[in-house]
């Protein structure tokens, strides 16, 4: 089932929205402010449940202190349906006032292919070079695709 019908399918039925609404917010608690990531698995699991059934991109930062605790989540860009613009100033002025020591990146492929386009390839250097700046290391930058992921740092991209 494409990402669009699944979209019709849970606005058609209130039980499964109610549901997935209960998944998102034991989520939600999993990664409340303060606690630190201890695996690249609950990242991923956290970003799905964020951004896959959305039918436009959106761009989102995870930022972190030192010790890689979550010091809070924004989605900061919301695009169409196969594109969102990413302004690398605005990245750092979120990483700064939220004094994140280290930030994790995120956006979707409504589309459900979540393989990295030159476009993503390319803006994560530029976001890398612009965090670098002020001190901020960028971790990763996850792509999601439907309930897949990619990571580019995975892919030595980052």
């Amino acid at each position: 089932m494409g990402q669009t019908a699944l979209a019709a399918d849970l606005q058609d039925n209130p039980r499964e929205e109610w549901i997935l609404g209960q998944a998102q917010a034991i989520i939600e608690r999993r990664f409340i402010r303060g606690r630190q990531l201890s695996s690249p698995h609950d990242v991923r699991q956290y970003f799905v449940a964020k951004l896959a059934l959305l039918p436009h991109e959106v761009f989102g930062c995870l930022l972190l202190d030192n010790q890689h605790r979550i010091l809070g989540y924004e989605e900061l860009f919301r695009g169409t349906v196969n594109e969102v613009s990413i302004y690398p100033r605005e990245v750092v002025k979120l990483a700064l006032a939220y004094n994140a020591a280290a930030i994790i990146v995120v956006h979707n492929h409504p589309s459900g292919e979540p393989e990295p386009s030159q476009c993503d390839k390319t803006i994560t250097q530029r976001l890398k070079s612009a965090l670098e700046l002020v001190d901020v290391k960028l971790l990763d930058h996850f792509i999601v695709g439907g309930t897949q992921t990619v990571s580019l740092a995975e892919r030595g991209l980052v």
